[in-house]
């Protein structure tokens, strides 16, 4: 008898794990149709590199890339423009990524000083996007010129102190329709690293509750000035 129910908690057992394992792998197959399918994605990140920050972290682990951090000065810049999921995100999704005209690359520096960084985002992002090259771009362009830089951040001469709610707050009140819970600001052990804003597929701001989720918990991060001269990204 022992060995009986024995067998039949077994036959059970296997049952359960089949019948959950399908379940499992319905859900996996229904990702995976999904999964780095160019155009298919919900919302869009605008990444903005404190490149201050950028540069001092690079030249603490070697030489940092000299177009971005050489001598011209820049405050914000764009790291890039992600398609992303409501949860995760697509990347590399279409290999090998269509070449990008060396215009195109030309015509972003003053957005994202560096052809290495323009050439990566293409290649990582701009793939999943769903556009051709020339127009994922200028839909970045798009995305950048909609939002506005608070003036305490645009060429700050001095090291600042401050929270990631003040950074948020600051980027708020200075661009109507922005709200909390689309912006989220990204940090190193001490210093501020990006600020991330979500727009929707019309490029309208929208809430982003796991870009949110993962923003900087720190108390107070520092911000490195801007080098000499005038910051090279104004609005």
């Amino acid at each position: 008898m022992v060995r009986m129910v024995g067998r039949v908690a077994f036959a059970v057992a296997v049952a359960l794990f089949v019948v959950v394992a399908a379940d499992v792998g319905g859900v996996a197959s229904a990702q995976d149709r999904r999964q780095n399918e160019p155009g298919q994605f919900d919302f869009y990140v605008l990444s903005l590199s404190w490149s201050p920050s950028f540069c001092e972290a690079s030249g603490e682990r070697g030489t940092p890339p000299q177009q971005q951090c050489g001598a011209r000065p820049y405050s914000f810049v764009v790291h890039g423009l992600w398609p992303q999921y409501e949860k995760g995100f697509p990347e590399f999704c279409q290999q090998p990524a269509p070449r990008l005209d060396r215009n195109i690359v030309s015509s972003m520096l003053d957005l994202m000083p560096a052809p290495r960084l323009i050439f990566n985002e293409w290649d990582k992002h701009g793939t999943c996007s769903g556009l051709a090259p020339r127009a994922y771009f200028e839909t970045v362009r798009k995305v950048r010129a909609q939002v506005k830089i608070p003036d305490a951040y645009l060429d700050p001469k001095q090291l600042l102190t401050v929270t990631p709610d003040e950074v948020e707050e600051a980027f708020v009140e200075v661009n109507p329709g922005l709200t909390r819970d689309a912006i989220a600001v990204t940090c190193d052990s001490r210093r501020l690293g990006e600020v991330r804003i979500c727009v929707g597929k019309d490029l309208h701001f929208r809430p982003c509750p796991e870009i949110d989720a993962r923003a900087c918990r720190r108390d107070k991060v520092v911000m490195p000035p801007v080098r000499g001269g005038s910051a090279a990204l104004r609005r």
